[in-house]
């Protein structure tokens, strides 16, 4: 209440309001589109490999529970949400149909256990903490908790996905600087 009335007395809190929507809707795109390089992958090796598909149903599920939200019946003053989401439940749907088109029953996605992040795409993990984040600020800057409290948790965990992410990742780094640059077959 505090933080909008400081906002709200010289009509900034609007302004902030719509950059951090806006934002929100470019790091979604963002989110939407950075599976796009493991699909290539995915459909040029025609294998899941250890990639997991859970992460594109949970944001599918996401994307349909937001619109849903955003949709004037529901609420207002959430156009961005809206259009956001029924693109983002697209890509999602898209995404499902190509992983169960190409989909092997054995394949998990193994980040802790293989302490490797080759099946961990950086650019999903990073667009994920951005939108969050940045709809993290759009749902205070609106005062609507049904926004920033899911993305306020989603930034959470984004910074813990990005933290495990950068730690695996320097141990990959690690172990293949160990491993000799010449092989010998003899």
């Amino acid at each position: 209440k505090l933080l909008m009335e400081f906002f709200t007395a010289d009509g900034s809190f609007s302004m902030w309001k719509d950059v951090a929507g806006i934002a929100g809707n470019i790091f979604a795109f963002g989110l939407f589109v950075s599976p796009m390089p493991t699909f290539r992958r995915i459909m040029r090796n025609k294998s899941t490999e250890q990639f997991s598909g859970l992460p594109y149903i949970y944001a599918l599920l996401n994307c349909l529970i937001c619109l849903w939200y955003g949709s004037p019946y529901v609420s207002q003053r959430n156009f961005m949400l809206v259009t956001v989401n029924g693109v983002g439940a697209t890509f999602q749907l898209c995404y499902i149909i190509l992983f169960i088109l190409h989909t092997d029953e054995k394949t998990k996605n193994l980040v802790i256990q293989t302490k490797s992040v080759e099946f961990m795409p950086f650019y999903l993990s990073l667009s994920t903490f951005l939108m969050s984040a940045s709809f993290f600020m759009f749902g205070l800057f609106n005062s609507d908790a049904f926004v920033y409290t899911p993305n306020g948790i989603g930034t959470v965990l984004g910074i813990v996905q990005l933290s495990l992410y950068c730690y695996y990742h320097r141990n990959s780094i690690e172990e293949e600087a160990k491993e000799p640059l010449i092989v010998s077959y003899v």
